[in-house]
């Protein structure tokens, strides 16, 4: 198992850096920098010439190394991340990037996990019911919803929110994590019940297509398990229903679900990303859009760099539960390769 674990990074450090260098260069392929917001931003003001502001663009441009060739920008955030940890240094926020992110991811991450946690739980457990209870009520319930939580996009989903607490319940703090009383205030449960009244928008919605996606594929994988010929051994032998579902057909019916669990972080942390940026709350969705609304290429490289690491360490884990449970991926590299192609 070691031995599996230590290939599994070793072929995931090369994804990573062509990962890097894709995303370094979609981003600059823009025209513009952030040098450009500085100017728009003198002239705006109108404190300064065109000229004036040209020359103060260029001279910004030159001191923070955005003149240079893209190849040798890319060279010089990389180089300062693997050898000194070092990330760069945030253009619009002043401070380092290592600290723009250290401020956001881990609230975004939480709040990840946290759907992931639930859309795993209420979907696995909803495709059971819906499996068992084949063409009842119960199982065109819920797969109308999780028709719905699949093809309704998750900002729509987020803008009808909005508009309905705004306009309905008239609520009035929708863009941060806690009402103005409890902002500096130290935690207790007034605080976090608080806490769940800002947030459970971007939970449910991110829960919601995860949910639904498990759903979907617990019920159509458990309906062809319990057709297999080993189950249909286990009813002979006399073992109850809830017997046979639970202790034979289910963990089987698991496999796919836990190679999707590879991609299912950085599929949360997109459907979170998407809602925050709606109810503006500060996590790394509206960073990223602001940081590539000024151009601020460093701090959306490394958004766009931590969520690669999120989905690669996804797929190990992903591949290290998929040997747990069934051994032969250990010993067949042949298998390893077609569980990869069916994540892609």
């Amino acid at each position: 198992m070691f031995r599996f674990l230590l290939v599994r990074i070793a072929s995931a450090i090369p994804v990573l850096f062509v990962l890097s260098v894709v995303t370094f260069a979609i981003i600059q392929a823009p025209p513009g920098d952030y040098s450009d917001y500085i100017r728009s931003q003198l002239i705006n003001q109108g404190g300064a010439s065109f000229e004036e502001a040209d020359a103060q663009a260029q001279a910004y441009k030159v001191a923070h190394g955005l003149d240079k060739p893209l190849p040798v920008q890319y060279v010089n955030w990389i180089t300062g991340i693997v050898t000194r940890g070092d990330f760069g240094h945030s253009l619009f926020y002043n401070k380092p990037v290592a600290d723009v992110v250290g401020e956001r991811l881990p609230r975004t991450l939480a709040l990840a996990l946290v759907c992931h946690i639930l859309a795993s739980v209420i979907g696995i457990t909803f495709g059971v019911l819906a499996a068992t209870r084949q063409y009842s009520w119960v199982d065109s319930l819920l797969s109308g919803i999780s028709f719905l939580g699949m093809t309704v996009p998750r900002f729509l989903m987020a803008l009808i929110i909005v508009y309905v607490l705004v306009f309905h319940f008239n609520v009035t703090e929708i863009n941060s994590f806690h009402s103005a009383r409890y902002g500096g205030a130290p935690w207790s449960w007034g605080k976090f019940v608080d806490l769940v009244k800002h947030v459970w928008p971007v939970i449910a919605i991110a829960t919601l297509g995860g949910l639904a996606y498990n759903m979907r594929v617990m019920r159509g994988n458990l309906l062809d398990t319990l057709n297999a010929q080993y189950v249909e051994t286990a009813r002979a032998k006399g073992l109850s229903e809830g017997a046979v579902v639970m202790r034979h057909a289910v963990p089987n019916a698991l496999h796919p679900l836990v190679m999707y669990q590879g991609v299912v972080l950085p599929y949360m942390l997109t459907g979170e990303i998407e809602t925050a940026i709606i109810f503006a709350l500060p996590t790394v969705g509206p960073a990223i859009v602001g940081s590539m609304w000024v151009g601020d290429v460093y701090v959306t490289a490394t958004f766009m760099l931590v969520l690669s690491v999120t989905l690669i360490v996804g797929n190990i884990i992903a591949d290290m539960l998929l040997a747990a449970l069934d051994p032969r991926v250990l010993s067949s590299p042949g298998l390893q390769f077609v569980l990869t192609l069916k994540r892609v």
